[in-house]
């Protein structure tokens, strides 16, 4: 992992139709010398999805989708993000002040990288 990499990891809670949601601890990994458009999340199954950085950005105020993943605004204190891929979806519900602060900590080191 680079200089400039973030990862940090927050907890979410994956909605299904089961009586109780699930928490998960999820890894958030950004490394902009692989890729400085994107963020990756990381589950403890081996699950890897990027995600580009601009539609989490803009799905914590409003609905944003890319490819196979739309995240969106729950209430005031929650985020959704939803992984589609040939098996199904996975929906996960995050506290968005941990990933806002994860968001601004990515632009903090792309920030200190160019300085």
């Amino acid at each position: 992992m680079s200089a400039t990499a973030v990862e940090e990891h927050a907890w979410g809670r994956v909605v299904s139709d089961a009586p109780l949601d699930r928490p998960v601890r999820v890894a958030l990994h950004y490394e902009p010398e692989e890729d400085p458009w994107a963020v990756r999340f990381e589950f403890p199954s081996g699950l890897d999805w990027s995600v580009p950085r601009d539609t989490l950005e803009t799905g914590l105020r409003s609905p944003a989708r890319s490819g196979d993943v739309e995240v969106w605004p729950c209430g005031r204190v929650q985020a959704v993000v939803e992984f589609h891929d040939k098996n199904g979806v996975a929906v996960v519900q995050f506290d968005t002040r941990a990933l806002s602060r994860f968001l601004r900590h990515t632009y903090e080191a792309t920030a200190a990288a160019t300085t």
